[in-house]
């Protein structure tokens, strides 16, 4: 079985800064590149999971979406990391229901079937407590951080 780290995107990846959806506000953090590399040399997958809602509150778009995950894979392709999947929720509560939308935790067990992932040798790493409750759930273990900040301070947590 293969072993993932699961990341959030806003606060985790990138800048947190409410909505994130233009490409000019799409920052990604100082050592982001230098950790995952790290992630990825101790045989872990990478897989992000995000809530975009403002898809759903018709604040941006899923074409706009596309756009920066485009941009973050293909920066990360060129600092010699691969992505296995990037899932999102389009749905806001507010609007319309699903079970994909953190905390709940579709797309986690979807990507524990799709790529063979024992959850109890896999990480989620989130700024929010609904990362956390999404990937217990799955059976994964989460780890909380404060948005934004150095990927390395939780270096000693993940094996």
């Amino acid at each position: 079985m293969n072993k993932a780290i699961f990341l959030d995107r806003d606060g985790v990846i990138n800048t947190e800064r409410g909505y994130t959806h233009r490409l000019s506000d799409f920052v990604i953090l100082p050592d982001l590149f230098e950790n995952l590399k790290r992630y990825l040399k101790k045989g872990y997958l990478l897989i992000v999971i995000s809530n975009q809602s403002g898809i759903a509150k018709g604040l941006y778009t899923q074409a706009e979406v596309e756009v920066i995950h485009s941009f973050l894979t293909n920066e990360l392709v060129k600092n010699g990391i691969q992505l296995s999947e990037i899932y999102y929720c389009v749905h806001h509560p507010d609007v319309s229901r699903c079970i994909c939308r953190k905390p709940d935790s579709l797309f986690v067990e979807k990507a524990l079937a799709r790529f063979n992932i024992d959850p109890a040798k896999s990480y989620f790493i989130g700024d929010k407590e609904r990362d956390v409750e999404a990937a217990e759930k799955a059976g994964v273990r989460g780890i909380l951080i404060e948005a934004n900040s150095p990927l390395k301070l939780i270096s000693h947590i993940i094996e």
